[in-house]
């Protein structure tokens, strides 16, 4: 009996060793299955992509989607824009796509707010659009000016540029060129300036929807597209 002593307690102490490894070989795997559920892939509520961000659920901010609604009236988005301002030309082209996407659910307006103290020409083209306004072509006298930007933007003196947007358009010349220099054309812009101040708008762009006005962090595609779904789902007819 006594020389099989040490031989059970060696036979005991292994048994032991076996069982407590058993024992933190689940514990182990349990806690695996548990951080798997909390830490793996997220399914993207918007896209459908995964993200192996852990803890947060990630969405495409490009992915956003126009609500299926009815309204009773389009949702009004305002501009106060400068035509030689680089961030307005830059979104300029967006702000198309949404009026493509959008159609008859939004109206947009444009407000002049040159910043003449920056950009030499942005008085000049906010006339050239105006005189355009008043033969009805407002918005291809609009068009041309931010997409040719870099054409007028630092001449000496834009005037014949503009002159040759309204040949290209079909104006009356004569009348675009007085119309320019007018002060009725003045006074619109004029007023618009006064609207912006009064707002406390002091940069370009700005872009309020439905009256509410978008930060600059906000002023993005994305942005915009949100604060539109935003009114429009306000706006939806039960």
């Amino acid at each position: 009996m006594k020389r099989s002593l040490p031989f059970l307690i060696i036979v005991l102490v292994l048994a032991a060793a076996v069982a407590l490894a058993y024992f933190l070989f689940r514990k182990s795997g349990s806690a695996n299955e548990t951080s798997t559920s909390l830490t793996g892939p997220n399914q993207n509520s918007q896209t459908g992509s995964s993200s192996s961000n852990s803890g947060s659920l990630i969405t495409n901010p490009s992915a956003v989607t126009k609500p299926n609604v009815k309204v009773s009236s389009p949702v009004l988005i305002e501009e106060y824009g400068d035509y030689q301002c680089p961030p307005c030309g830059r979104l300029y082209p967006e702000l198309k796509k949404i009026e493509d996407e959008y159609g008859t659910q939004i109206h947009f307006v444009f407000h002049h707010f040159p910043l003449s103290k920056v950009h030499k020409n942005a008085m000049a083209a906010a006339y050239a659009a105006e005189a355009a306004r008043l033969q009805n072509k407002f918005w291809e006298m609009h068009d041309r000016l931010y997409r040719n930007q870099s054409l007028w933007a630092d001449a000496s003196d834009p005037r014949p540029i503009f002159i040759t947007f309204a040949q290209q358009l079909g104006m009356n010349v004569d009348q675009f060129q007085s119309d320019m220099e007018s002060n009725r054309v003045e006074q619109i812009i004029s007023a618009d300036m006064q609207r912006a101040l009064s707002r406390g708008i002091n940069g370009t762009p700005t872009l309020i929807i439905d009256g509410q006005q978008l930060t600059a962090e906000t002023t993005t595609p994305e942005g915009i597209r949100r604060g539109i779904n935003m009114m429009l789902e306000r706006k939806a007819i039960s």
